[in-house]
């Protein structure tokens, strides 16, 4: 069995895999201020709910965009997930997956690793030319050729950052809940209006981004280059936006599994 963890700035998500079969998986909140105690208590009883031993863990695979959560994970897991690992913990690094996806940066080492760990996954699923479509904190746009090269993207404010920005800066637009679709683009209240501003919004906003990243891409109109989504609010944003392809929920802990697969368990 082993453990996956990708580690984002709001929240971590994190898979327990038997034999590449997914037997539990959760998603919580990243607190900086989490000991590695704490999250140690936290996931044992996770474990226990779900009935699986802890002593069980062989691998643990890692990946983060928050350091000071990356370190804390770490002691957490070195402390006591490590019991019966096989072999060491595998934090993912750009320069220990060039074999699995090759970065076409100037600096390779820039890219967050959940952008990798995602374009590794939709690859090996799809192969052929990608856009990556994650929707966290930020939204990131990520471009990968039939041959599994990363191009580079494009980075944008996520729903959350946005409508607590117009909640907090304004003096009379109120916190909303977008998860109720509007009506129609035309909003007849100010919370309509800011309900339909943002999924409509965001949505065309994708499309156009889309379409240009798209054109950059191919070298001929007719070249298929495939949209898959990812992320917290991946569902709520596609009914909205007509070039995604693909809603893949599990996309970052499968390029996990699959990093653990070619890299940890050799």
């Amino acid at each position: 069995m082993f453990f996956v963890i990708d580690i984002g700035n709001s929240h971590t998500v994190t898979g327990l895999y038997n034999k590449n079969k997914l037997a539990g998986q959760w998603r919580l909140k990243s607190d900086n201020k989490s000991t590695a105690d704490e999250l140690a208590i936290s996931y044992n009883a996770l474990f226990n709910m779900a009935g699986i031993e802890k002593s069980r863990i062989e691998g643990i695979v890692i990946a983060s965009v928050v350091p000071t959560l990356e370190s804390t994970w770490i002691n957490c897991c070195r402390k006591h997930f490590s019991a019966n690992l096989a072999n060491d913990i595998f934090v993912v690094a750009v320069e220990d997956i060039k074999d699995l996806i090759s970065v076409k940066l100037d600096n390779p080492r820039e890219v967050g690793a959940d952008r990798l760990v995602n374009g590794i996954a939709a690859w090996n699923a799809h192969k052929c030319k990608l856009i990556v479509l994650d929707f966290g904190t930020a939204i990131t746009f990520d471009c990968i050729t039939e041959k599994c090269e990363y191009l580079g993207g494009s980075i944008l404010p996520g729903i959350a950052i946005s409508l607590e920005a117009l909640a907090s800066k304004t003096a009379k637009l109120p916190h909303i809940d977008v998860r109720e679709k509007p009506l129609s683009i035309i909003g007849k209240t100010t919370s309509q209006a800011m309900r339909s501003g943002i999924l409509y919004g965001y949505g065309a906003m994708i499309d156009g981004l889309v379409k240009g990243i798209r054109s950059e891409m191919t070298q001929q109109e007719e070249e298929k280059v495939k949209v898959i989504a990812t992320g917290g609010m991946a569902e709520l944003i596609a009914p909205f936006a007509t070039t995604i392809d693909l809603i893949d929920p599990m996309l970052t802990l499968n390029g996990l599994k699959i990093i653990y697969n070619k890299k940890v368990d050799l």
